[in-house]
């Protein structure tokens, strides 16, 4: 098939790099301009760069939705868009231009998780799987038919990192399958059930900050979730940003205020944690390994000479 490709980042690399690999015929490449963003540097391996290496057109564009970029589609007569994560929205007269329509590749197990960070989100959350669909492009975002799915399980010590890698390898098989049934001729392709979406904003540095009235349990997979080279989770000790770089949930119950540095336990330092602490029932953060404001990495016994004090969500 002839096939359009929209992507950008190390996503949209690895999907481009699985449709030279194949049959398929890769006519012209969109993708956007390098962007400045803390997670636009994250996983940035140019798509531009890979299409200009095979000799293939590319269109910078940072909205597809200009009359020049239809005609040009137009005059390429794809039978496929193939978009992966293309961060802005596509008008339906470009993603309903090609005969097939456009296929979008998702790393999310849709309905679920829609938008942007799905794999941190999910984890986060503690979901038991992660995973990548691929699925038809309609008029609201990642809701379109589903043409192929799959998942893999997220393991208790998984980060963000380890689930991306394994996501990752999932493209070129994933993306070649869905192919193979929109070239058959199917076009009975499920519909999403809209009753258990979710739709997830871009990440920020407010989402990283560290609540301690969140139980241990969640604030060791928040750890997880912002693992290198994701900016990481922080807080404040001594009015001084304190970055935490690994963590895991205490053996022993600890009660008191939210954000206490209260007692070493293994090889870390608990630090109370969750909005009803005081009931004396809550697992701790056990604290590992911390980066300070001046980049120095630790483990957290070096750091914490001496117990009590707060961690706090502010420098105030």
């Amino acid at each position: 098939m002839r096939v359009v490709m929209f992507g950008y980042q190390t996503w949209g690399h690895r999907t481009l790099r699985a449709l030279l690999d194949s049959d398929h015929e890769v006519v012209l490449v969109v993708t956007h301009h390098p962007g400045g963003g803390v997670y636009e540097k994250v996983w940035s391996d140019s798509v531009a760069e890979l299409a200009e290496s095979a000799g293939i057109p590319v269109v910078l564009r940072d909205r597809p939705d200009d009359d020049e970029l239809y005609r040009r589609l137009d005059e390429v007569a794809p039978d496929v868009i193939v978009a992966n994560n293309w961060r802005t929205w596509i008008p339906p007269r470009i993603f309903s231009l090609p005969r097939l329509g456009t296929l979008n590749i998702h790393d999310a197990l849709l309905p679920a998780y829609a938008g942007f960070s799905p794999l941190i989100w999910a984890l986060i959350n503690g979901e038991p799987e992660v995973g990548v669909t691929a699925h038809l492009m309609d008029a609201t975002l990642d809701a379109g038919p589903i043409v192929a799915q799959r998942a893999i399980p997220v393991g208790p010590k998984d980060t963000a990192t380890d689930l991306f890698h394994a996501t990752l390898d999932l493209i070129e098989p994933l993306l070649l399958s869905a192919l193979a049934e929109l070239g058959s001729g199917r076009t009975d392709f499920p519909q999403q059930d809209r009753s258990k979406a979710s739709f997830f904003h871009k990440r920020s540095e407010e989402d990283i900050r560290i609540d301690w009235t969140w139980p241990a349990d969640e604030l060791e997979r928040l750890v997880r979730a912002q693992s290198a080279p994701y900016p990481a989770a922080f807080c404040f000790h001594r009015q001084e940003r304190l970055e935490i770089l690994a963590a895991d949930v205490s053996a022993a119950v600890y009660g008191g205020t939210p954000g206490r540095i209260f007692y070493r336990e293994g090889d870390g330092v608990a630090v109370v944690a969750g909005a009803d602490a005081r009931r004396g029932r809550n697992r701790a953060l056990v604290v590992t390994r911390v980066r300070t404001s001046e980049g120095k990495e630790l483990p957290a016994l070096e750091y914490f000479r001496t117990m009590g004090g707060y961690l706090t969500s502010s420098p105030a």
